[in-house]
C-alpha cells in the first residue's frame, strides 16, 4: 500500500485533475465498505503460472455468416483463443491501454479495470491505463484520466461504474469512428477496452474492425457485462452482474414474500430487470419459490396472448382461494409485453411507424396498423398506450422499461376476477400491489463470485491485448469449479454476431441469448411450479450475497447449466 493510502486508511484524499469530480475521502465509507477493500480476488491456477495464448479453428457467426463476413471483412472467421501451460511467447513490454465503460451499471465493473491494472502492474512495469470518462461518449470527446494505484484503490470490489461512470452513446458512424481515431491516436493507445453487454460488444467488434481497416496498432477486447444474462455462448458462460444482481432481487422478493404472509390479503406483482430475456425471472424463481413466474419466451414459444396470461394467473388466485390463501406472490419479466405475439407484432409495427412518422394528436397515424394491431392497441388501457409511444431507446425499441406491465396485469387480473365473481367462481378479495426491481440490483457490492470473476476478466483482457489480439471478448470458464480451476481465453465476438433490425435498418449485433425452453434450469422450474402455486413453498434467504451457505456459490442458472449438483 502507498503511503498515500496508507496515510488515510486505505483511501486517496486527492486526484488527478482529469480524474471523477468528486473525490472518495475515508468519511464517505463505512465499515463494510472498508471490509470489502481487504477482499483478495484470487485468480486461476493458468495466471499464476507461465502460459501460452493458443489459437483455435477459425469461427463462423451465430447467423447470416455471408452478411457478418461482408460487414467485417478484416476480423471475419479469426479464431478464437485459450490459455494454456507453457513458456509466454509475450515479454514484459510495457504498453498504453484505455477503458471504458458502457451501458447500464453491473456489480463487479470495477475489478475488471482493477484486473486490468494488476496485470499491468504485475506483468507490464510501466505500462499506463487511462479510464475514459462518462462512457463512449468519453473517448469521443478525449476526456480521461490516468488510472494510478492510489486512485482506484478505493472502488476494489465495490458496486457502481462511479470510478470513471459510463453512458449508452454509441460510436458507429463515420464521424464518430474519425472521433475515436483521434482520441486513441492522440493517446497512443495500443489497446483498447470496452466493458459492456451486447450491444457494447458490437460496438467494440466495429471498433476493431475500423482500426484494423486503418493499420492502425489500436487493438479492441470487450468484456461481458450485464445483469440480464443474456450476454453468453458456449465460451462465455454469463455475463458479469448477473449473480449479484440476482440475489439482490431474491433478497427483495423474499421480504415480500414475508410481507404476504404476514398481511394475508394481497397479491404481490413484481417486475424485475430482463427487456430481452427471462433469465432474471427463472432465477430468482428458483431462489425463491414465487406462486407464479411469467418467463417471457415461453409465452412467446406457446404463442399466448394477454388474455390467455391472465387467465392463468386468474385460475390460479382461484384455487389458492379455495385453499384458503387470498395473498400470493408473481414475477415477471420487464420485456414480457414484447414476447407475447399479438403485442410483439404491435411494437414491431409501432417501430416502423416511428421510425419514419410523427405520431399526431389527431391519430391519423393508427391507419397505418394493421387491422388487428389497432384493435389491441385499442383495447389495451390508456396508461399502457402512452408508454408504448415514449421516445425509442439508442436502438430503435420500444423502452419496455417504462411499461408497467405489472400494474397493466392487476388491471386486467381485477377485471377477470370481476367477471368470475358475478358468475360465483370467485368469492375472494384480490387486491394486489405492483413493484419494479430495477435499478436496486444494478450497483450492489459485487458477491465474492462476481467479484473473482470480474478479477479474472480483466487480468485475461490484458493478456489478450498484450499478445496482440483484437476483436474478441474476454472468456473465463469452468465456473462451477474452484476458481483455481477456471479456464481463460478470448472468444472472437464475429462468432457471436447476427443481423437485426433497428431504426428500420438491418444492423449487425450480437445474438442475445435467450432462455432454453429445453435447458436444464427451466426443466427444473418446470417441474417444481404447480407446488409451488398453490402452496406457500416461499424462501426468503435475506442477505445472501455475503452471508449464509450460498456466499460463495454462484447462481442456480449457471449451476444447472454446468451439470454442478445441489438442492433446492
Amino acid at each position: 500500500m502507498s503511503p498515500a493510502i496508507a496515510a488515510t486508511n486505505g483511501l486517496p484524499v486527492s486526484r488527478n485533475e482529469e480524474g471523477p469530480s468528486r473525490f472518495l475521502l475515508p468519511s464517505d465509507y463505512g465499515d463494510f465498505q472498508t471490509n470489502r477493500l481487504n477482499h483478495t480476488p484470487p485468480l486461476p491456477s493458468i495466471l499464476k503460472n507461465p502460459f501460452q495464448v493458443v489459437d483455435g479453428p477459425p469461427t463462423t457467426a451465430a447467423g447470416n455468416p455471408d452478411e457478418i463476413a461482408n460487414l467485417f471483412p478484416n476480423l471475419y472467421g479469426q479464431p478464437s483463443v485459450s490459455l494454456v501451460p507453457g513458456q509466454p511467447e509475450v515479454k514484459g513490454q510495457s504498453f498504453k491501454v484505455g477503458v471504458v465503460f458502457s451501458g447500464g451499471q453491473a456489480p463487479g465493473g470495477h475489478n475488471v479495470i482493477t484486473g486490468i491494472f494488476d496485470y499491468l502492474q504485475e506483468r507490464a512495469r510501466g505500462s499506463t491505463l487511462y479510464g475514459f470518462k462518462g462512457g463512449p461518449a468519453g473517448i469521443m470527446s478525449c476526456k480521461y484520466v490516468k488510472l494510478t494505484a492510489d486512485l482506484i484503490y478505493p472502488y476494489r470490489n465495490q458496486g457502481g461504474f462511479h470510478m470513471i461512470c459510463s453512458s449508452r452513446d454509441k460510436i458507429e458512424t463515420p464521424e464518430q469512428l474519425k472521433q475515436a481515431e483521434e482520441t486513441v491516436k492522440k493517446l497512443d493507445l495500443d489497446g483498447l477496452v470496452i466493458i459492456g453487454g451486447d450491444d457494447s460488444n458490437t460496438n467494440a467488434c466495429l471498433l476493431a474492425e475500423y482500426f484494423r481497416s486503418k493499420n492502425m496498432k489500436t487493438q479492441v477486447i470487450g468484456c461481458p457485462k450485464t445483469i440480464d444474462g443474456d450476454l453468453k455462448c458456449k465460451d462465455v458462460p454469463i455475463s458479469f452482474g448477473f449473480d449479484t444482481a440476482c440475489k439482490i432481487y431474491s433478497e427483495m422478493i423474499g421480504n415480500v414474500m414475508v410481507d404476504a404472509r404476514s398481511t394475508g390479503k394481497y397479491y404481490h406483482f413484481i417486475r424485475l430487470m430482463g427487456r430481452a430475456a427471462s433469465h432474471i425471472t427463472l432465477e430468482c424463481a428458483l431462489q425463491t419459490h414465487p406462486n407464479i413466474a411469467i418467463i417471457g419466451e415461453e409465452v412467446a414459444a406457446k404463442k399466448l396472448t394477454m388474455k390467455n396470461v391472465t387467465n392463468y394467473i386468474a385460475d390460479i388466485i382461484c384455487k389458492r382461494m379455495e385453499l384458503g390463501f387470498n395473498y400470493g406472490v408473481i414475477i415477471l419479466p420487464e420485456g414480457l409485453i414484447d414476447f407475447i405475439p399479438e403485442v410483439k407484432q404491435l411494437i414491431a409495427e409501432l417501430n416502423e411507424i416511428l421510425a419514419h412518422d410523427v405520431v399526431d394528436e389527431a391519430g391519423m397515424w393508427k391507419r397505418k396498423l394493421r387491422s388487428h394491431s389497432h384493435d389491441l392497441f385499442e383495447f389495451l388501457p390508456q396508461s399502457i398506450q402512452e408508454q408504448l409511444l415514449l421516445e425509442r431507446d439508442p436502438h430503435g425499441n420500444v423502452q419496455v422499461a417504462k411499461i408497467e406491465t405489472e400494474k397493466m396485469l392487476i388491471q386486467m387480473v381485477e377485471a377477470e376476477l370481476d367477471q368470475r365473481k358475478q358468475k360465483g367462481a370467485y368469492e375472494g378479495q384480490f387486491q394486489g400491489k405492483p413493484h419494479f426491481f430495477g435499478y436496486e440490483g444494478r450497483c450492489g457490492f459485487p458477491t465474492n463470485f462476481d467479484a473473482n470473476y470480474c478479477n479474472a476478466l480483466g487480468y485475461a483482457t490484458g493478456i489478450l491485448l498484450h499478445s496482440g489480439k483484437t476483436g474478441l471478448i474476454s472468456s473465463v470458464g469452468n465456473l462451477t469449479a474452484p476458481v483455481d480451476e477456471w479456464t481463460v481465453g478470448g472468444t472472437a465476438l464475429t462468432s457471436l454476431m447476427d443481423v437485426e433490425r433497428r431504426h428500420g435498418k438491418f444492423k449487425p449485433v450480437i445474438k442475445k441469448a435467450l432462455v432454453d425452453l429445453e435447458g436444464a434450469p427451466m426443466l427444473k422450474f418446470a417441474s417444481l411450479r404447480d407446488d409451488w402455486a398453490l402452496k406457500n413453498r416461499y424462501l426468503s434467504s435475506g442477505p445472501i450475497q455475503f452471508v449464509g451457505p450460498y456466499a460463495n456459490d454462484i447462481n442456480y442458472t449457471l449451476m444447472l447449466e454446468l451439470g454442478a449438483q445441489f438442492h433446492f
